[in-house]
């Protein structure tokens, strides 16, 4: 299993929407790399969702439900999306602040690369997520 954080400003589409629709494809990317790593997405990978801009915290845990497949937002081909599903919501968001601050977590790439929208996470980065989340 792999493990990935995905980002969205809540004004277009949050966490809360996300689980009232309770499935979405994730488009829109128009970076190589955030959509190589929806590439390397499979089925059943978990997913951190991010509030970027306002908030800046991760609020929720999601799996990918469909591998990745052509943007249907475009006719044009370079561009994917996969599928997601909310799985769960944090108890306690975890800031963008304290992922900087915590030890294990200021290599990451949201502090390394903080433009990108798609970015693999390492499982013990993941768990640590969830664990100040919880």
């Amino acid at each position: 299993m792999n493990y990935y954080l995905v980002k969205s400003e809540p004004f277009k589409y949050s966490w809360q929407q996300f689980q009232k629709d309770k499935q979405t494809f994730w488009d829109g990317v128009r970076n190589y790399q955030a959509r190589n790593n929806m590439k390397d997405m499979k089925r059943g990978d978990l997913v951190l969702f991010y509030h970027s801009n306002e908030g800046k915290e991760v609020v929720g845990i999601a799996k990918v439900v469909n591998e990745y497949y052509q943007d249907p937002t475009t006719t044009d081909d370079r561009w994917v999306v996969v599928d997601l599903s909310p799985v769960e919501e944090l108890k306690n968001p975890v800031t963008l602040e304290t992922i900087k601050s915590d030890e294990l977590l200021k290599e990451t790439a949201l502090v390394k690369q903080s433009r990108l929208s798609v970015m693999p996470l390492k499982r013990e980065e993941f768990d640590r997520i969830v664990e100040l989340g919880s």
